[in-house]
């Protein structure tokens, strides 16, 4: 199965389909490659491969992905009777798993996809690093010593590793596209209620929480939002639909576009460090080579004072989380049963009143107006591109500087809700991947797509793979 290896989902659900191979082959092969590669990477925490087996053995849905494996990163979506842990020792120690699928992982198994384990991820979500004290760090397959990113770490090291072609994510503030930056990944952040997160929310972080996938390909993005999107009876609100198919946007002709880009770090007025600035002026002269207009600027709301709003609205979302897990689990949280980071935000967030949330929800909501205006008839722009992340991937371990901007360049668009993608189009000398960021106007994931395509089409990744990979180890 080794010529299967480095096929994205699309190819290796055709092989499937046309009886070059069985489910079962892409399911073994995948287990033989997490069992080589994780004892390195530490991507997969919770091994479901007897479960994995056992579906591939039998009448699997005839989906568009029949038989190929996918990971559940182990935070906001769950598989029945499985662990879920979101990185905590608390729910580590206890055991503690849940009872029935979520509607996302619903329709995962209904595309045809098979489960064979779910992923890593910092506490709670809660950090762009994935470096849990319940399970330890996973590490980059680019450089062993540098982080995968957060809070989609394990998933991303497994995808870029080639353990599997697509893995789950979810992003609040930039949790699909800042580990897919890190690792050589295409990270797709669709737009707010694009999918459902029910049976067990309707909101999950207020308004910020967005499901996914990390990919190796264009057009996996695409086709498995295909599968997973639309409402579910009972969801608050949702997205849209497509026009058609995201699958039809992949290399459909874009048009010429007018195309804003910044490499300067919101409210900081520095810029990115070097290797992230040469990787989105080379995209921007590349989309300039590609027929669409390229000038610099960016949405002047970027560097809007704040004050508190955003760390206060995180802050109540996570001490929410902490409190219903107390509700659940029916012990109190304390200090020693958390990580320090967490620890602040319980603390800060359960000292705001009601009304101070409504108040920075109020502050949020207009930003978002004023954000979004760039776009469309009102700003006159297409897309923005920017820099993923404001670093290359950072050093396992590297003490956190709280004055540092973390997660600028993604976090408004989880607030926004509008789609962004995060691609592999640069390297820096020493080998790291560096990924460039493509935001679109609100529920228009297609130009997204189209435009992405273009671009993988232009500068091809796919032959790009890791040191520590299935075909280095």
């Amino acid at each position: 199965m080794e010529e299967a290896t480095w096929l994205d989902a699309t190819a290796q659900a055709e092989l499937v389909r046309r009886g070059d191979v069985t489910a079962a082959e892409l399911v073994d092969a995948a287990i033989e490659r997490v069992e080589k590669l994780d004892p390195e990477l530490n991507a997969v925490i919770h091994r479901l491969f007897d479960k994995g087996r056992a579906a591939a053995a039998a009448d699997l849905p005839d989906g568009p992905f029949r038989g190929v494996p996918l990971l559940v990163k182990d935070a906001v979506a769950h598989t029945a009777g499985d662990p879920y842990h979101c990185g905590m020792r608390l729910l580590k120690d206890r055991g503690w798993t849940e009872e029935r699928d979520s509607y996302l992982v619903e329709r995962f198994r209904a595309a045809g996809f098979v489960i064979v384990g779910k992923t890593n991820t910092p506490e709670l979500a809660s950090d762009f690093t994935t470096e849990p004290f319940a399970y330890g760090p996973s590490r980059n397959p680019w450089d062993v010593t540098r982080s995968t990113g957060g809070s989609s770490g394990g998933s991303a090291a497994a995808v870029a590793s080639g353990m599997v072609p697509v893995a789950h994510g979810n992003d609040m503030g930039g949790s699909i596209r800042v580990p897919s930056a890190h690792c050589g990944l295409v990270g797709l952040k669709p737009s707010r209620a694009r999918t459902s997160l029910g049976p067990g929310f309707g909101e999950y972080w207020g308004m910020l929480t967005h499901e996914h996938v990390l990919t190796r390909s264009v057009r996996d993005t695409a086709a498995v939002l295909d599968c997973t999107a639309g409402a579910r009876p009972g969801d608050p609100y949702t997205a849209p639909p497509p026009a058609r198919p995201w699958r039809q946007e992949v290399g459909a002709d874009p048009g010429s576009l007018r195309i804003g880009f910044t490499t300067t770090v919101p409210r900081r007025g520095e810029p990115a460090d070097p290797d992230v600035v040469a990787a989105v002026t080379a995209t921007a002269n590349l989309l300039a080579s590609l027929g669409h207009r390229v000038d610099e600027g960016a949405p002047g709301a970027l560097d809007d004072d704040s004050g508190d709003a955003l760390i206060t609205y995180f802050a109540t979302v996570i001490s929410r989380d902490v409190d219903r897990w107390q509700q659940r689990l029916g012990i109190e949280i304390g200090e020693a049963d958390i990580e320090p980071r967490n620890w602040f935000f319980h603390t800060t967030g359960r000292a705001v009143t009601a009304s101070k949330l409504l108040e920075v929800t109020e502050w949020i909501q207009g930003w978002s107006r004023r954000l979004a205006s760039w776009w469309g008839p009102e700003g006159g722009f297409d897309l923005l591109l920017s820099p993923t992340f404001e670093t290359p991937p950072p050093l396992l371990g590297e003490p956190l500087d709280p004055n540092a901007p973390r997660g600028q360049f993604t976090m408004p668009w989880d607030f926004t809700g509008q789609p962004a993608i995060s691609l592999p189009l640069h390297w820096n000398a020493t080998g790291l991947p560096i990924g460039v960021q493509l935001v679109g106007p609100a529920w228009r994931e297609d130009l997204l797509i189209r435009v992405a395509s273009q671009l993988e089409s232009a500068r091809p990744w796919s032959d790009r793979h890791p040191p520590v990979s299935a075909s280095t180890n």
